[in-house]
């Protein structure tokens, strides 16, 4: 891995983590493309990145995180489903994050159903986090699971789960980005800690790689952020529905044609 594939991999991840197409599915496109060696830094530096982009979280709302105690409580209580379906499914996660296919057949899926959540979900009740229960807050955890599929995007999934718990589009969003702060905190620290176990020591050329691309990520993730809530209020999902099925499509041809897609 060199610097150009740390700026390029951060910048996907900034765009993508908090849009509904799936960062994870592709970074490991991207890297596949890319042509960057599956070795044990890779493959750490793809959860890692993601600390940059969860700083933007708590920067861009951090009146929220000061907001209430009963606020740590529902993502505490919407992050549990995670933690259980992630240490019982760890290695089966795992084998899929090396599916190419899989990603391009959750890409397209995925695609199709954006298509419609914005008629399916239209006759909101609830247009602010406070107003999101326990109860809800689990079941939008539940939702989250189904992102352990490469593909399925996290943030798609949260929100299609909060729109389908009665949330508007917007606090549907705003919850999800709320969530990825301890979901992804939690995914990075497991991710370093069996990076320790295994035995590896960081180089300081890969200390700066990693800083870089959290740097990177933390700017563009801040900016995508603002950009798709704007958006999200004026125009509802139809585009990133569109974009996922033709994504998703090129892959699976792509493969389908014979040709290997290799990841990470």
């Amino acid at each position: 891995m060199n610097i150009i594939h740390v700026i390029v991999l951060a910048i996907i991840e900034g765009l993508t983590e908090f849009l509904p197409v799936s960062s994870t599915g592709h970074m490991i496109i991207a890297s596949s493309l890319m042509g960057i060696a599956a070795d044990p830094f890779v493959k750490l530096f793809t959860i890692a990145i993601q600390l940059g982009a969860i700083v933007s979280v708590v920067v861009l709302y951090y009146k929220r995180f000061l907001q209430s105690f009963n606020f740590y409580v529902k993502l505490l209580i919407a992050f549990i489903p995670a933690v259980i379906f992630g240490l019982l499914f760890s290695k089966k996660i795992d084998a899929l994050l090396e599916s190419a296919l899989t990603v391009g057949v959750m890409l397209f899926v995925g695609g199709i159903i954006l298509l419609f959540v914005d008629k399916w979900f239209n006759k909101p009740i609830v247009t602010k986090e406070a107003e999101i229960s326990n109860a809800t807050a689990l079941k939008i955890g539940f939702f989250q699971c189904l992102a352990m599929i490469p593909g399925t995007s996290r943030s798609a999934a949260t929100i299609v789960g909060g729109m389908s718990q009665k949330l508007s589009r917007t606090a549907a969003a705003e919850f999800s980005f709320f969530l990825a702060v301890p979901t992804m905190f939690a995914a990075t620290a497991k991710k370093l800690y069996d990076f320790h176990k295994e035995g590896h020591i960081f180089t300081g050329e890969e200390v700066k790689l990693l800083a870089i691309g959290n740097v990177i990520a933390f700017i563009v993730a801040m900016l995508a952020i603002r950009t798709f809530i704007t958006y999200l209020e004026k125009s509802g999902f139809r585009l990133f529905g569109w974009y996922r099925i033709i994504v998703g499509a090129v892959i699976i041809g792509v493969i389908l044609s014979g040709h290997k897609l290799d990841v990470i």
